[in-house]
């Protein structure tokens, strides 16, 4: 995650002390402050059902109604959270499908919660009423992600239902009339990416606390839109100097919504360089938090993980195509710990097998090469360039000579435009 209020408007928020090291930012009593980003226990998304009740164009994993899966039973999804607690993960983000689908979930929150787990729930936030609101501030979860990609009709088509915009406003009403703190999820396409404003609108209207922005990861449902509907890198650029330029105006007019972008380490690097032309002092800073958290070095198969419906874990979310392991046959932290696994040995170790302008990038203890698993997608490579990097060779010190030593190395990859 690249935190554009934080990052680029220097303000306090909540997850500071985690993504950057610092002891502000909303750290709970008895939390330990990681000293490198490189040590963090993984914050774990589980995928609790598959069952879903929207149709959305880009799921990354393909839920629905009457999918089949292998989830957990409550007894097991019990066992497995003992293990993320005496693993000592952060947070476990209960995922779907639409996880308020699953009879149990509350009961498995309210456990997590007990267990002294950080309790985050990812919901397309339409089967959220009064009371569903009042139970989830009574258990003390965390944050309450709730996805919107766009206003009205945009969002709808987006979801594949009609009225799902409307259904998702009333949970985000009842979840802020309960007191619970929560947040939007938007993946940026061709589709919304004219819609930014609006959105920071509604935002400004409706009193979001925090906004999150991910880059299309086309996997899922969404394997067919990286031809179709992700953005060209010229938008991409647009649309971050939009979301800065907003993020920025909320500062000045005395708002603390947090924005972020997430799956795109590159806009890190990009708010770098707009810094220095804008504030080399403040541009300083930045390195050095940007840095220390060491952008995608330290993220997939670092500090995020994932359990799939079917108990499979997973680098990330994203990497549904390449079981870690099963929670049905081992547990989570011991499979997390194999460091020989291929995968994990790769992504922990992500210097050594890097190739081409990725490699040779100057910014890389920024970026740390970003979205290993868009780069499998696309190029069928996990250590090839992440094709949604947007900035150009010459930003990212790509000259003649490295050109040269690409092509001696076989590490030339032809990236979208």
């Amino acid at each position: 995650m690249i935190n554009i209020t934080k990052l680029y408007c220097d303000q306090i928020t909540p997850g500071d002390w985690l993504r950057y090291g610092k002891k502000e930012g909303g750290e709970r009593e008895g939390e330990v402050i990681p000293k490198k980003a490189s040590e963090r226990r993984p914050i774990v998304v589980w995928n609790i059902t598959r069952e879903c009740n929207l149709k959305c164009v880009h799921c990354y994993n393909d839920s629905g109604v009457a999918k089949e899966c292998n989830d957990a039973t409550t007894g097991e999804a019990k066992a497995v959270l003992d293990d993320l607690a005496d693993y000592g993960v952060p947070s476990v983000l209960f995922s779907g499908g639409e996880p308020l689908m699953r009879p149990d979930l509350f009961e498995l929150m309210q456990y997590a919660a007990d267990k002294g787990l950080r309790v985050v729930i990812s919901t397309n936030g339409t089967l959220i009423k009064d009371e569903e609101a009042k139970k989830i501030k009574h258990i003390g979860v965390s944050y309450v992600g709730i996805s919107l990609d766009g206003i009205g009709e945009i969002n709808d088509k987006f979801r594949g239902v009609d009225g799902a915009f409307e259904r998702a406003v009333r949970g985000i009403k009842a979840c802020q009339a309960a007191g619970v703190r929560i947040g939007l999820r938007l993946t940026l396409t061709k589709k919304n990416a004219m819609d930014v404003d609006r959105l920071f609108d509604f935002f400004d209207a409706n009193g979001i606390e925090r906004a999150c922005f991910y880059h299309l990861v086309p996997s899922g449902r969404g394997e067919g839109m990286f031809s179709d509907d992700d953005l060209t890198h010229t938008q991409s650029r647009d649309v971050i100097e939009r979301i800065m330029a907003r993020t920025k105006a909320f500062r000045d007019a005395g708002k603390t919504t947090d924005i972020l972008t997430v799956d795109n380490h590159a806009d890190g690097v990009y708010l770098y360089l707009k810094l220095l032309k804008e504030d080399p002092k403040r541009a300083k800073e930045v390195w050095e938090l940007l840095t220390w958290n060491g952008g995608g070095m330290n993220s997939s198969g670092v500090g995020i993980g994932c359990i799939d419906f079917n108990g499979k874990v997973h680098a990330n979310q994203f990497w549904g195509h390449y079981d870690l392991g099963d929670i049905h046959e081992k547990k989570f932290s011991e499979i997390w710990s194999n460091n020989q696994e291929p995968l994990l040995k790769g992504l922990r170790n992500r210097r050594g097998y890097v190739k081409g302008r990725c490699r040779l990038c100057k910014f890389f203890d920024a970026c740390g090469g970003s979205l290993r698993v868009r780069a499998d997608l696309y190029f069928n490579d996990p250590w090839a360039p992440d094709p949604g990097c947007y900035l150009t060779d010459e930003e990212i010190g790509i000259d003649e000579a490295k050109i040269a030593e690409m092509k001696e190395c076989n590490e030339i990859f032809e990236m979208p435009e």
